[in-house]
C-alpha cells in the first residue's frame, strides 16, 4: 500500500495480482483518492477516542504477530497529522514484547466495536520508550463495517495476566474458542524493493457467525474471505509473504491467543462453495501459540448483537432491480428505535447454505411507527440480494440486529445536501424525509445519479415531496437515460453527478454534506468540498462494498 499519488500505483504486486484475479482492478482510482499519507482530521480525532488499537509486527526471528495494546482515554495522542504518540507498548508475555523499536514497520487498525467504525494506519515506529512508542504515518485510510459485531465494552481498574502459555499447536480449548468465535484479527506484511511507501506490515479486521473459522486439526485452520473495499491488502501481502498472524480475544475476560504461522489462498470452486459469500478461502498452518490469559483490561459483551425475530409485512418493487421490505416484530412487539440514515444488520439463511450470512441494509423510512423498512439492489452474483428478491415474500421471517450507524440528521436544524448515487440513494430516502419532518422549511438539496428511469428508485416520491415543499431542491442526473426518460420528468440532465455541479447552486455555509455511493464518487465529491473550504465536521461519509 502507499499514499494517494498520480505517478504511481497505491497497491503492490501482490496486491494488484488478486485484484486483476477478482476482476476488481477498477479500485485503483479509488485508492489512490482515499489511501492517503497523512490522517484526515476525522481520523486523528477517531484514533485519539479509542480504548485499544490492534498492532501486526514481526517479531526479532521474523514471525508475524498480532497483539492489542490498550490504555486509559487518551492513551492515542495525534501531535500531527503523520504521528500517532502511543502511551501503551506489548506488556509481559506478548510475543512482541520488545519487539516495537525505532524502524520497526507496524500495521495498526483502530476498530469502535460500539459502532463499528474502524480506520487503519501502516507505517513504523520512529522512537520508543519502556511505556509508548512514536508511530509515523505511512498509509491511512477508512474501512467499510462489513461483518463488525457490534459490542459494548467496560474497563477494569488495572488487569491480572496469568502466566503465558506457548505451545506449537493448538489444545482441545483453544481450538473451542477459535470455533465458536465470531471475530478475529490478521497481521500480514510485504516488502516492496521498488517503493518504500508499498512495503511494511498491516493490521486488519476479520468477522462472520460463530464457525466462521474452521479448525482442521490442531495446526491447521481455514477461513473465508468474504467481499470487502476490494483492495484486497491482507491477501496482497499473504500473495507475496505468507507468514501471518492471527489474533483472537476473549471478550468475557480479557484472554488473547495469539497464532503465527504461513498462510496460502484457494478459489477452488469445491472449496469455496462450503462458505457462502465468500470469494476465496484462506488456510493458516500455525508455528506457534502464546496464549494469555485475563491479558487485558477491557471487558466486552460476549454477544455482539442482540438478535430478534422479524416478519415481512410488505414486499415493494421500487424499480427495476430495487425492492423495499416491510418489517415488524415477529410477536408484535416493540422494535427498537433507530435514527435516520442508519441501517439494520441482518442474519439470513439461505436454503442449502451451510450457515446463515450477515448483510446490512439502510433503512428508509423515517422512524416513530414500529416498522423497519430496507430497500435492496439485486445483483446478478449476490447470493443474499437474489435471496431477498426471488424468494423471500410476505409472512416470511428474518433474523434482524439493532440498528446501527452514525449517518445522522446533524445535532443543529442545519440544512442538508444528500448527495447520492445508485443504491446509495437509499440512506438519503431516511435523511430526506426526517429532515423534512423535523422541519418542513429546513433547506435540503437532494442530488442524485442513477443509470436511467428504470434504475431510479423513489423517484416518484421525490418527485411529490419536492412539489410539497418549497425548500426542496431536487437534481437528478442519468448516466445512461433511455429515449423513452426524455418524456418524463425525474431527470434534469443526462452524463454523471460531478462536484461540478456545485457551481448551479448556492449551499449556505453552514450546510451539511451526505455522500454515498461508490467509493471513487463519494471521494471526489469529498475532495471537491474540503477544496471548497467545507469543514470537515460538516461532510458526512457512507459507502457501500461490493
Amino acid at each position: 500500500m502507499s499514499s494517494s499519488s498520480s505517478t504511481s500505483s497505491p497497491f503492490h504486486a501482490g496486491e494488484i495480482a488478486i485484484q486483476e484475479k477478482m476482476d476488481v482492478r477498477r479500485v485503483e482510482d479509488l485508492g489512490r483518492r482515499v489511501i492517503r499519507s497523512f490522517m484526515p482530521e476525522q481520523h486523528r480525532t477517531f484514533f485519539a477516542a479509542l480504548p485499544f488499537l490492534v498492532a501486526g509486527a514481526r517479531d526479532a526471528a521474523g514471525q508475524t504477530w498480532a497483539t492489542l495494546l490498550e490504555g486509559d482515554s487518551g492513551f492515542v495522542d495525534t501531535p500531527s497529522e503523520t504521528t500517532l504518540q502511543i502511551n501503551a507498548v506489548p506488556s509481559a508475555g506478548d510475543p512482541l514484547e520488545g519487539a516495537l523499536r525505532a524502524g520497526t514497520d507496524l500495521g495498526l487498525i483502530g476498530i469502535e466495536l460500539a459502532t463499528r467504525r474502524r480506520n487503519r494506519v501502516n507505517g513504523r515506529v520512529t522512537a520508543h520508550t519502556n511505556s509508548g512508542i512514536q508511530f509515523e504515518v505511512g498509509q491511512s485510510f477508512g474501512n467499510c463495517p462489513q461483518h463488525i459485531h457490534a459490542r459494548g465494552y467496560t474497563r477494569l481498574d488495572r488487569a491480572t495476566p496469568q502466566p503465558a502459555l506457548r505451545s506449537t499447536d493448538l489444545s482441545k480449548t483453544q481450538q473451542d474458542w477459535i470455533a465458536t468465535s465470531d471475530t478475529f484479527f490478521i497481521a500480514s506484511g510485504h516488502r516492496d524493493t521498488e517503493n518504500q511507501a508499498r512495503s511494511g506490515m498491516d493490521a486488519s479486521h476479520r468477522g462472520g457467525t460463530p464457525g466462521f473459522v474452521e479448525v482442521l486439526s490442531a495446526q491447521r485452520l481455514q477461513f473465508p474471505d468474504y467481499p470487502g473495499n476490494n483492495y484486497y491488502n491482507t491477501l496482497g501481502n499473504i500473495h507475496q509473504d505468507s507468514r501471518t498472524g492471527l489474533l483472537f480475544i476473549d471478550f468475557a475476560t480479557g484472554g488473547l491467543l495469539h497464532l503465527t504461522g504461513r498462510a496460502t489462498i484457494s478459489d477452488d470452486p469445491e472449496l469455496v462453495q462450503r462458505f457462502p459469500g465468500a470469494l476465496q478461502v484462506v488456510t493458516f498452518d500455525i508455528d506457534a501459540v502464546v496464549e494469555r490469559p485475563e491479558a487485558l483490561r477491557l471487558r466486552w459483551d460476549t454477544q455482539g448483537d442482540a438478535i430478534r425475530e422479524l416478519r415481512v409485512l410488505d414486499k415493494k418493487v421500487e424499480s427495476e432491480d430495487t425492492v423495499s421490505l416491510m418489517l415488524a416484530a415477529r410477536d408484535g412487539g416493540q422494535l427498537p428505535m433507530f435514527k435516520p440514515g442508519q441501517y439494520l444488520p441482518l442474519e439470513i439463511t439461505i436454503p442449502g447454505a451451510p450457515q446463515k450470512i450477515r448483510r446490512s441494509y439502510s433503512l428508509t423510512i423515517p422512524p416513530g411507527e414500529n416498522r423497519y423498512q430496507i430497500t435492496i439492489k439485486r445483483e446478478d452474483r449476490g447470493l443474499v440480494s437474489r435471496f431477498l428478491h426471488d424468494a423471500l415474500q410476505p409472512g416470511d421471517f428474518i433474523s434482524g440486529f439493532r440498528p446501527n450507524g452514525d449517518f445522522d440528521l446533524p445535532a443543529q436544524r442545519a440544512p442538508m445536501v444528500l448527495v447520492s448515487a445508485g443504491i446509495g440513494i437509499t440512506p438519503m430516502i431516511g435523511l430526506l424525509r426526517a429532515g423534512l419532518n423535523e422541519d418542513p422549511n429546513r433547506p435540503i438539496w437532494f442530488l442524485h445519479g442513477a443509470r436511467n428511469r428504470t434504475h431510479h428508485p423513489f423517484k416518484d416520491m421525490i418527485q411529490t415531496l419536492n412539489r410539497s415543499h418549497a425548500t426542496l431542491t431536487v437534481f437528478t442526473r442519468y448516466s445512461q437515460p433511455d429515449p423513452k426518460d426524455l418524456q418524463h420528468t425525474e431527470f434534469d440532465t443526462a452524463g454523471r453527478l460531478t462536484p461540478d455541479h456545485m457551481s448551479e447552486f448556492h449551499f449556505p455555509d453552514d450546510a451539511h454534506f451526505f455522500l454515498c455511493g461508490p467509493g471513487v464518487f463519494t471521494a471526489e465529491w469529498e475532495e471537491a468540498l474540503i477544496a471548497h473550504g467545507t469543514p470537515v465536521d460538516n461532510i458526512h461519509l457512507e459507502s457501500f462494498g461490493s
